[in-house]
């Protein structure tokens, strides 16, 4: 007797309903995917955190591949071939955590160091690790005390009735076409419902760099309450260091910071190194074995030497910051240049990171549609929309108003974006 399996869709667990829902990460990703290969020619991709090919860089990781090939010894056969630990290489670990001491005359060692699958991978650790539902009975949530904040967190919790609880920022007018987000710490209320606070410094996707007196309050608060501050480094010091303003590094054993290697110009090594207490290093460690067994390598074996020798910190400041301060600059240039002049429209104080984060006032149709109308007229942006999540934003326009604009691809795509852009905002407003 047979039977007769179901049809497609099978029913869905609770996990495969989280992790396979429309999301904005999902969204960003195929676009970035269809604009750098089946569309090259037609979509000018200027929504994804996707690196620059800085020609200095290019060339250097060239010439470190070349290096484990010609090597002696067995390097490269085994790196290629040979599962690494866990936590990721002990010789990586050693040489991030000496790194790190050397900078910040901080007191590190291999066992406050785990590297996973990339810096998203190390927040899906984390995130459901300090928040949703508890071993001891309950729910916890994870603080985020601005908004907007990095679209890859938005959807990674699994249980729980929501991951996140999040708050509007102040809104500091700067002349007539800029603006900055402030922590609003009068509306914080960090209360015991709360597992952890966590940000990105600087900021995806405003490039709002959140400043040192912002980070000591929270860290302060954190202690308070008994729960960690996870600060996510992916685009900050000491590297890849795309920050334009002072700012200074911080790490206690109450900090969990985050750092990557994909905006040094390698996101195909899938590499991110989470610097924590042994205890929480440890807990990544088997998350990571149970998921994945073990980490990619390459990363790891390319990078090494340049932190032993501190060359990383070097290049950061003389090479990558200075790349994307100059392509920010040109690309404000660009905006002011096409955007038409009697729209309200602000952009944020470019802080950091790769972004220009536009603040369209009384914009005549949604961020959404406005995004649908680009990729129609060939330009991939970000949908604003996407970033404010855990927040209720009904009846708060500004939510409804922004887009994340890149400008990390060559200078003649990031032109044509701007000049479209330009074109589709006047049509929105109905303004010649």
């Amino acid at each position: 007797m047979s039977s007769t399996p179901p049809e497609p869709p099978y029913p869905q667990s609770v996990f495969a309903n989280k992790l396979t829902d429309h999301s904005g990460i999902t969204e960003l990703m195929d676009d970035l995917g269809e604009a750098l290969t089946i569309g090259k020619d037609s979509l000018r991709m200027m929504g994804g955190g996707n690196p620059g090919h800085i020609p200095h860089m290019q060339r250097l990781w060239r010439k470190q591949m070349q290096a484990l090939l010609d090597g002696e010894g067995n390097e490269f056969d085994r790196v290629l071939a040979d599962y690494d630990q866990p936590a990721g290489s002990p010789a990586f670990r050693d040489a991030v955590a000496s790194f790190l001491n050397k900078e910040y005359n901080w007191e590190l060692s291999r066992d406050n160091i785990a590297i996973t699958n990339g810096g998203q991978t190390a927040f899906f650790f984390l995130l459901n690790r300090f928040a949703g539902e508890m071993a001891g009975g309950g729910e916890k949530r994870i603080l985020l005390p601005i908004v907007p904040e990095y679209i890859g967190y938005g959807d990674q919790g699994i249980s729980g009735s929501g991951l996140f609880d999040s708050r509007k920022p102040l809104i500091e007018m700067i002349g007539e076409r800029r603006f900055k987000y402030r922590i609003d710490f009068d509306n914080l209320d960090l209360n015991d419902s709360h597992g952890a606070i966590a940000v990105s410094r600087p900021t995806n996707p405003s490039s709002n760099l959140l400043t040192d007196g912002e980070i000591s309050k929270l860290r302060e608060l954190a202690g308070e309450q008994g729960i960690p501050l996870i600060i996510d480094n992916a685009y900050g010091l000491p590297f890849p260091g795309v920050v334009f303003h002072d700012a200074t590094p911080v790490w206690d054993e109450n900090i969990i910071l985050t750092l990557s290697l994909s905006k040094l110009g390698l996101p195909g090594t899938r590499t991110g190194i989470v610097v924590a207490r042994p205890e929480i290093v440890r807990e990544i460690r088997s998350m990571t074995a149970i998921i994945g067994l073990a980490n990619n390598n390459i990363g790891q074996a390319l990078t090494r030497p340049m932190l032993e020798s501190g060359e990383i910190k070097h290049l950061a400041d003389e090479v990558v910051r200075p790349y994307y301060r100059n392509r920010s600059e040109h690309a404000l240039q660009l905006a002011r240049e096409y955007l038409p002049g009697d729209v309200p429209w602000r952009v944020h104080d470019i802080e950091g990171a790769f972004f220009l984060w536009f603040w369209f006032e009384n914009l005549p149709i949604s961020c959404r549609e406005l995004y649908r109308r680009l990729k129609d007229s060939g330009v991939v942006v970000v949908s604003g929309e996407y970033f404010f999540f855990g927040l209720d934003t009904d009846g708060w326009d500004h939510a409804r108003q922004c887009i994340r604009v890149s400008y990390t691809q060559p200078e003649p795509i990031v032109k044509d974006g701007f000049q479209i852009l330009g074109e589709v905002i006047r049509s929105a407003y109905g303004v010649d």
